[in-house]
């Protein structure tokens, strides 16, 4: 790994870019790096490790530290570049760490996240980006370096301070520090993964053992408090305890001997009990049986006395039922004889209330005389027909005399309203004509505006799509150019191969020859000596892939030239419909006069801002020329103008030759190249004015009134104006048709109301002479009533009195007709009921209606006829049952006793059978226990022998078997190697620091009664031929010991990591601990790093090194931010 450059920006106390040549300082094989304290001396080493891994070394990289210089300018961000080859590959890292930057909008900052970028360097083609992402780039370097960051730290930039400690340290202190370097996580892992197993099988084998130590508490509580189980307790033991197996398996067989016995016991008391518990059954059933025959003869007696005790109301019931049913012949009659009495009764009822109606001297007529009175009244009741029509004549003319005072009040109102109304009529028909006027003049303006308006806006759609064509066009030519270049290059590359194919022609005809076939030629069969093709030969296929990339190369570049001519066509198209800034045509300015004058006689303002105001006689114009037309002038410079140009300078570009120039350097300087094509850009006023002069050329007399293009901005303002004068014009012309049609309503309103006032006058005078005529026939319709009203006050309350009467005479009649007729019916029904009554055995009717009995009582008596007679049949059939007979002669049955004696034999049974399931399950229990203890005991076996070989290695791996008699860890073993490496590696260059003295030598020996052994080190004096601490070592011996241990750990460590060459390395200080002459030879096995092609950079502040190494990096603080001077015998820059 060599590097060679280092660009630092606003990091650390660095606030401006600081630039690091590697290359220059690395040609003297050691170079000086140096300034006074705080200068910034650790921080260029910090920047190289922060660009290789993003993370500077040690504490520096503590959590709240920033990176970012306090001297840097806010918009200067924070940036390392390094430059460096490595693995044979030329690398570019830059990174920029998290920073606050100023917010693109508002106040205050933002936090800007880390990024990162990395480039290599391919010959031929330059720099290729490969990543911006934080974690690939830091798997590629740490891949390609072959050290993690730690490792770097201690190999490439070698920090004597720590070396020096690494010295004095004990064997833990070292072991940590070498661990980081060899990295022998895997190793610790390995004690680690053993001690884990070791923890693990311990608690399987202890899980094991709590799972039978279970089983046999299981055991114990299913053999119960028995005693066998007294006399052979439960083994007293722990789990862990080897013989805990065999203890419970033997415990385990006494347990299960004692429960068979039990489980014979308990059958033979089961068969016992079930004997005597059959005989108590059999005597309970015998007994029950007595006792429910004796029951039964006593129920039957009990009730057959209940039935005789009853009899008498027995015989009353029968009585009663056969009475009843007598009755029934002599019920039809009895209905019939009180219809005709609740008939009687309601005419009777009627007549009282009918005669209640009537006047005293008629409460007791007869029914013909009531009848005739009713038929003189009703011929009276005829004779007030023609009087009613009289009365009903005289109530409408009454009517009619109040609708006309009605008519009378309206018409006076509307008389009084006209004459308000019409009074003001002039006023309003001058209103309405004044508001016709105005709108016809709107509309006017409003038509003159629109026909301005359209152009303006076909003008602005053409100027907007002129300049994006413009644009287009500029890409056009663009391309154009590239593709005739393409094309040209294709041709000159298919030429040159096809010249190449033709001078190896003879070495490819002769990769056809065979022997004995002739030359295609010259005819020989021998080829002595065939052509051979060259390194760089053409063939065919390559000649063809040539050609047809030139084709294809024609075929992109016609296309190109095609689209160019076709956006130049539409652009120019565009450019005439958009026009200049020129004197307008006559009917414009005409149009503009005419609205000018419009708006002026109507005071309208908002004219004057809407069309452009002629130019001053002698106005100067961009171009030179004076403006003699209407139209607001146009500003110098506009984007149109500007396009224009470049659509000149492209188009004109078109026309040279393929292949020709088109501006000055390389084909890496291609943005000047297109600068150089849009000149017209930068020409000012008056090459646009020129520029717009040669277009419009032609000889035209008009031409000379030409400004140049008018821009957008303008075409759109000059659109809003119109459109806004036009809408106004159009929103007061819009109320025309509402102006005229108000004139033509008033019109009407007029019409209408002259017309209501004549006709209320002709109707005041009708009204008169109607009154008048009202009035007689109303006087004689009233002489004429008089008469006719009698009492009632009119005639029809006279008829109404009449038809009351009328009806209340033939209501009387009627009642009284029907109470005759009623009684004659009564009568008749009375003599039917005695003789029915009579043949029904009764002494009256009255006896029969007592006797009948309705529905409901009839079936409750026949019920309980019923329930008599089948009571006394079921009490004598049961009487004379012989079983019942004979057992109500045997003693009293008593089912108590024996019910009792079976309950004592159940109970006996059911505990011998509860004791035998017991016993059942207790022998089940133990051999299933006894079962799992036997799998659990086997299961057991391979996992203690598992757990006592994996315990001997975690213990030996650890240092604390006893086999290992040195007690040193499998890491420490390790790193005792790479340690013993390093001592012999170091030892080569202490010697020579040295002069000879000393050799630095690796030492197993432990520490301390206790302490482990494995990464001593030690230090041989040659001179007295004794090996000792190295912590007994002087300062200089302790720093030209520690930098040789430093060296001497690089090497190893790179060729740890695969044989990654470190061709730069860094040593920090500890140079002034040492004299002239041990400086000397230190110095001297720096450089002689230089036979490995190494540069070693010191960084020290000791003013001597100065004298000593010519090529120097300082670094010079300042209140500014330090800065880096490169200093190179004698020259400094």
């Amino acid at each position: 790994m060599r590097l060679h450059s280092l660009d630092i920006t606003a990091f650390g106390p660095f606030g401006a870019t600081q630039e690091v040549d590697f290359d220059a300082l690395s040609a003297a094989g050691i170079f000086l790096l140096h300034g006074p304290t705080g200068a910034g001396k650790t921080s260029v080493l910090d920047a190289v490790c922060y660009a290789l891994y993003g993370a500077v070394p040690g504490a520096r990289q503590s959590p709240g530290a920033s990176l970012r210089s306090d001297h840097a300018p806010h918009d200067l961000p924070t940036e390392v570049r390094l430059e460096l080859t490595v693995g044979g590959r030329r690398l570019e890292i830059t990174r920029r760490p998290a920073q606050p930057r100023p917010k693109k909008r508002g106040d205050g900052y933002t936090t800007e996240k880390a990024q990162s970028w990395l480039r290599e360097h391919v010959p031929g083609t330059g720099w290729k980006a490969l990543s911006r992402s934080h974690q690939e780039i830091g798997e590629e370097i740490t891949q390609l370096v072959g050290m993690s960051r730690e490792q770097f730290c201690q190999v490439v930039l070698l920090p004597q301070g720590d070396f020096a400690r690494f010295l004095r340290a004990d064997a833990e202190a070292r072991g940590k520090l070498l661990g980081r370097l060899f990295d022998t996580r895997r190793f610790a892992a390995v004690e680690d993964r053993l001690a884990e197993l070791r923890r693990s099988a311990e608690q399987r084998v202890r899980a094991g053992d709590e799972r039978l130590l279970a089983v046999a508490q299981r055991m114990a509580q299913a053999a119960g408090d028995s005693a066998d189980a007294r006399a052979w307790p439960l083994p007293d033991a722990q789990p862990g305890d080897p013989g805990l197996a065999a203890a419970v398996r033997d415990w385990a067989a006494i347990a299960r001997s004692g429960a068979g016995e039990r489980l014979d016991i308990a059958e033979s008391a089961v068969e016992a009990a079930g004997t005597r518990q059959a005989a108590a059954r059999r005597s309970l059933e015998a007994e029950r049986e007595l006792a429910a025959l004796q029951q039964r003869h006593a129920d039957a007696r009990r009730r057959a006395d209940v039935l005789e005790a009853r009899r008498p109301e027995y015989e009353r019931l029968r009585e009663r039922h056969d009475r009843a049913r007598r009755a029934e012949r002599v019920a039809p009659a009895l209905s019939l004889r009180e219809d005709a009495e609740r008939e009687h009764r309601a005419a009777g009822t009627a007549r009282e209330r009918a005669r209640a109606g009537l006047p005293p001297d008629l409460a007791d007529a007869g029914a013909e005389q009531l009848a005739a009175l009713e038929r003189r009244l009703r011929q009276d009741l005829g004779g007030l027909e023609a009087a009613r029509g009289a009365e009903r004549r005289s109530e409408e003319i009454t009517r009619e005399r109040t609708a006309l005072e009605r008519q009378a009040r309206a018409d006076d109102e509307l008389l009084r309203d006209a004459a308000h109304w019409l009074g003001g009529w002039e006023a309003t028909r001058r209103r309405c004509r004044e508001r016709i006027e105005a709108a016809q003049e709107a509309v006017t303006r409003a038509e003159h505006l629109a026909g301005r308006l359209e152009p303006a806006r076909r003008r602005l759609d053409a100027a907007r799509r002129r300049d994006v064509l413009a644009e287009q066009v500029t890409a056009a030519g663009d391309r154009l150019r590239a593709a005739r270049e393409e094309a040209a290059a294709a041709h000159e590359r298919w030429l040159d191969l096809k010249e190449r194919r033709l001078r190896g022609i003879a070495a490819e005809l002769a990769a056809g020859l065979r022997d004995g076939a002739e030359c295609a030629v010259c005819g020989a069969t021998e080829h002595p000596k065939p052509a051979r093709a060259a390194a760089d030969q053409v063939d065919r296929t390559a000649e063809e892939a040539a050609y047809e990339a030139h084709t294809s190369a024609e075929v992109a570049r016609g296309a190109a030239e095609r689209a160019l001519a076709a956006v130049r066509e539409e652009h120019a198209a565009a450019r005439a419909e958009a026009g200049t800034a020129a004197e307008p045509s006559a009917a414009e300015a005409h149009a503009g006069r005419a609205v000018r004058g419009t708006a002026a006689a109507h005071g309208d303002a908002e004219a004057d801002a809407v069309l452009p105001r002629p130019a001053a006689s002698g106005t100067r114009v961009p171009g030179g020329a004076h403006a003699e037309a209407d139209g607001p002038d146009i500003p110098r410079g506009t984007a149109s103008g500007v396009a224009l140009s470049e659509v000149n300078s492209a188009v004109s570009s078109e026309v040279s030759p393929p292949g020709a120039p088109d501006g000055p350097g390389d084909d890496d300087r291609g943005p000047h190249r297109a600068g150089a094509a849009i000149p017209a850009q930068n020409e000012g006023p008056t090459g646009a004015a020129r520029s717009g002069g040669a277009a419009g050329g032609g000889g035209s007399g008009r031409a000379a009134g030409v400004l140049h293009e008018v821009g957008v901005a303008e075409l759109a303002a000059l659109v809003e104006e119109l459109r806004r004068e036009h809408a106004a014009a159009h929103a007061t012309a819009a109320g025309l048709h509402a102006a005229r049609e108000e004139l033509d309503r008033a019109e009407r309103e007029y019409a209408r109301r002259v017309d209501a006032q004549q006709q209320a006058e002709r109707r005041v005078a009708a009204r008169t002479s109607q009154r008048e005529a009202l009035d007689r026939e109303q006087a004689a319709l009233e002489a004429e009533l008089v008469t006719a009203r009698g009492d009632a006050g009119s005639v029809a309350g006279h008829a109404a009195l009449l038809e009351r009467r009328v009806r209340t005479l033939g209501e009387a009649a009627e009642a009284v007709r029907a109470v005759e007729a009623t009684a004659q019916r009564l009568k008749e029904a009375d003599g039917r009921l005695a003789d029915a009554a009579f043949k029904a055995g009764f002494d009256a009717p009255g006896a029969a209606a007592q006797a009948l009995l309705g529905d409901a009582e009839q079936r409750d008596l026949q019920r309980r006829i019923d329930e008599w007679q089948h009571e006394q049949a079921v009490v004598e059939d049961r009487l004379s049952e012989p079983e019942t007979a004979a057992a109500a002669g045997r003693p009293e049955a008593r089912p108590e006793r024996a019910r009792r004696e079976f309950d004592a034999a159940e109970r006996a049974l059911l505990d011998a059978a509860s004791a035998l399931d017991a016993a059942r399950e207790r022998r089940a229990a133990l051999a299933e226990l006894s079962r799992q203890a036997a799998e659990e005991t086997r299961r057991l076996g391979p996992l203690r022998e598992e757990y006592e070989r994996v315990a001997r290695l975690a213990s030996l791996t650890a240092g604390t078997s006893a086999d290992n008699e040195r007690k040193m860890r499998l890491e420490s073993y390790v790193l005792a190697a790479r340690l013993e490496q390093v001592a012999a590696a170091a030892s080569a260059r202490l010697q020579r620091m040295s002069s000879g003295r000393y050799t630095l030598v690796h030492s197993d020996a432990r520490s301390g009664g206790r302490g482990r052994s494995g990464l001593g080190l030690h230090v041989v004096d040659a001179w007295t031929g004794i090996e000792r601490d190295t912590a007994t070592l002087s300062g200089g011996e302790t720093f030209f010991a520690s930098l040789a241990l430093a060296l001497g750990l690089a090497d190893v460590v790179t060729d740890e990591a695969g044989g990654v060459r470190l061709d730069t390395l860094f040593i920090d200080e500890g140079f002034g601990s040492l004299d002239d002459q041990t400086l000397d030879e230190v110095l001297d096995v720096l450089d002689s790093l230089r036979e490995r092609d190494r540069s070693v950079g010191i960084v020290s502040h000791v003013a001597d090194l100065r004298r000593r190494v010519t090529t120097q990096l300082e670094v010079v603080k300042d209140r500014h931010g330090s800065v880096v001077r490169h200093r190179t015998a004698g020259v400094s820059g």
